[in-house]
């Protein structure tokens, strides 16, 4: 067999029983290539944990509702993540066929509880590496150096140079490779054991990747003054650049395997230039792009990198989600940079317009082939990491789980964009240096409309099971608090307030002044409230959110919350995009909803009508929905606005409206 998943579709058969109920505790079947051929051979799979949500789901979904994707019948693929599948509802478990799929099962002689940290995805290198070599029994070091090597790329034994830690480092946080801490802790032991590394702060650059970025930064003007090496004024080095990490002051950042790296860390934002006189004359041209000069020149200089750097790297059509999330933050800083430039200068920089008009068509046309193959799988993903926004919920409970005493505080900043945020990052450490953030994104729910996305983060789960309040956001509220009950809290330790982006403050104090509140859900409106009185396109957006991120609103509602002790993650329910009217539908009553870039019907037919007039739109038909919402989108850019108009809308299915800001915020102390 030529891939792991092979042994599992091969009992996957539609056809031999009415449902099909797999234990599956390692959570293989939600493997997103895996699961794509699942659904493509006729099943829909459904996770059980919940019997009363099962029932809502099995009753509406595959006993009376119609296939919403064609009339092509469906079959149940129940899944279950225990070892067996003895909770099964008995009619079930009577009609339908059992099967069971584990790691070990997949790869004997392998240790499993070290299998059972790696992302499903990674699984192809280490299963052609067994199959290529014996299949003797490895222990839990053995194992875990076979997956560092097959799966990572690293030798932990093997690295003895600052240049070869390095160039690990920098390809692992670059590309934002997710390695289990276990695997970490087998690669830090292994190099602590190394008199080379004994002054290199490991626990923090290995695992961490902002802290690793950060030490870089410092050590950038470092590396600037002088050659590599570590020199031996190496401790009034260290005094005079204010180095805050641990670690050697002197790193080989002008290494061949190091340098091509570092340039595109700072053409993406992830590393700040610094000014510096001489640092050219001693290291080369290629460290410009790491000092910083005159602001304008600097500014067009890193827009042409950036922009041929992101041509080269749109995703294939086969990509992973991560793909599209890590590209979705190099696409918002070409946004963010393009945007926040004078209008003036804009208009003088013809020649990048049409390369970013260009390269948006290119982004635009790979992104929509996407979501048509995978974005039906992705809400079926585990929630930890996060992938879609009603995971963030289950994510938040197992941080509470793994430490009890944490305070934990979801602000969710209706309509905030991926580049938008980069924006309001920049205001925010501008006014507190010390705030530190994480950064990662997931997808929002589409049509991405407050009704769908923000009530998903909410409830924690997918717009399905709100059906009734699927067109409002009044029950927000209630479904947070029955999903933090269901966890095992009390009302009194749920708390969820609304208007946080100006005046409501007083009532959040209030709040935060109950000792055993545990958890807290927030909305900020004011980015949606931007947008939706926006004439002025994308550019408007950034600066109006750039000027009430100055009013500081955002800074002390983040000061309140820290004050109390609160760990803070800010999210997004959908972005939004620059669009052109195609017309405005003259449906009346037809339409539940009616945004300028999504309109829901109660009714197929009632949609269909509407897309006969309107052929250029999209009849949205993925899974996750509620039976009676039948969303029609404006392709494109374009929006259900009077033609030729201007506007800045969501509800569509852009990579700008689809994928959301993830940020953990801390307060650093020094």
């Amino acid at each position: 067999m030529s891939s792991w998943r092979d042994h599992i579709l091969d009992d996957l058969v539609p056809g031999i029983a009415p449902v099909t109920l797999a234990a599956d505790p390692d959570c293989l079947l939600l493997e997103e290539e895996l699961l794509g051929e699942i659904q493509a051979r006729g099943f829909d799979l459904l996770t059980f944990d919940d019997p009363v949500a099962f029932r809502l789901a099995h009753e509406t979904r595959f006993r009376t509702a119609p296939d919403r994707r064609g009339s092509v019948a469906r079959e149940l693929l129940l899944r279950f993540g225990e070892d067996d599948v003895t909770a099964a509802p008995h009619d079930l478990l009577q009609e339908g066929r059992a099967l069971r799929f584990t790691l070990a099962e997949l790869f004997p002689g392998l240790n499993s509880l070290v299998l059972a940290d790696l992302d499903r995805g990674d699984l192809d290198a280490l299963y052609r590496a067994r199959k290529e070599s014996s299949s003797e029994e490895l222990g839990e070091t053995a194992t875990k150096d076979l997956i560092l090597h097959t799966v990572f790329g690293v030798r932990p034994t093997e690295i003895g140079r600052p240049t070869e830690l390095l160039h690990v480092l920098l390809r692992r946080h670059y590309r934002g490779v997710r390695i289990p801490e276990t695997l970490d802790e087998r690669l830090i032991e292994a190099l602590q054991r190394k008199q080379t590394f004994k002054e290199w702060p490991l626990g923090v650059i290995v695992p961490d990747r902002e802290a690793f970025f950060a030490f870089l930064q410092e050590r950038w003007p470092v590396f600037l003054d002088g050659s590599d090496g570590e020199t031996p004024d190496a401790c009034e080095t260290k005094g005079r650049h204010g180095l805050t990490i641990s670690g050697p002051a002197n790193l080989p950042l002008g290494d061949h395997d190091v340098r091509a790296y570092v340039d595109n860390l700072f053409t993406e934002g992830k590393l700040t230039p610094v000014p510096h006189e001489k640092g050219a004359d001693r290291h080369g041209a290629w460290v410009t792009v790491g000092i910083r000069k005159d602001p304008g020149t600097d500014r067009r200089l890193r827009l042409a990198k950036l922009l041929n750097h992101t041509a080269g790297t749109i995703p294939q059509p086969g990509a992973r989600h991560a793909a599209w999330l890590a590209f979705a933050w190099r696409w918002a800083e070409l946004g963010a940079l393009w945007w926040t430039t004078d209008a003036a200068v804009r208009q003088n920089l013809s020649k990048e317009r049409a390369a970013l008009d260009d390269l948006r068509h290119d982004v635009d046309l790979a992104f929509t082939a996407w979501i048509e193959l995978r974005y039906d799988g992705l809400h079926n993903q585990p929630p930890v990491p996060p992938v879609m926004v009603h995971h963030l919920p289950r994510y938040l409970a197992r941080r509470l789980e793994e430490a009890p005493s944490t305070r934990i505080a979801l602000i969710v900043v209706d309509g905030l964009a991926v580049d938008q945020w980069i924006t309001l990052r920049a205001v925010l450490g501008a006014q507190r240096p010390a705030l530190g953030f994480r950064t990662a994104a997931v997808f929002a729910w589409a049509p991405t409309i407050t009704s769908v996305s923000r009530q998903a983060i909410f409830a924690g789960r997918p717009p399905f099971y709100f059906g009734p309040s699927i067109h409002t956001t009044e029950k927000e509220q209630s479904l947070w608090t029955r999903f933090w009950a269901d966890q095992g809290l009390t009302n009194r330790q749920i708390a969820y307030v609304k208007g946080l982006g100006g005046g409501a403050r007083a009532e959040l104090a209030e709040l935060l002044s109950r000792p055993e509140l545990r958890v807290v859900g927030g909305v900020v409106h004011t980015v949606d409230d931007i947008m939706h009185g926006m004439e002025l396109g994308t550019a408007g957006m950034h600066n109006q959110i750039r000027q009430w991120a100055d009013e500081g609103h955002l800074t002390r509602l983040l000061d309140t919350l820290f004050d109390e002790g609160f760990t803070v993650f800010l999210t997004s329910d959908h972005g939004n995009i620059e669009a052109r009217g195609a017309g405005r539908p003259s449906e009346g009553s037809l339409a539940t909803t009616r945004g300028k870039r999504a309109r829901l019907y109660s009714d197929a037919t009632l949609r269909d009508q509407v897309l006969a007039r309107f052929p250029n739109a999209v009849a949205w038909a993925r899974g996750g929905l509620p039976p009676d919402c039948h969303p029609l989108l404006a392709r494109g850019r374009k929006a259900f606005a009077p033609e030729g108009s201007r506007v800045v809308g969501h509800g569509g299915a852009s990579l700008e409206e689809l994928v959301v800001p993830l940020v953990e915020i801390e307060r650093r102390t020094t």
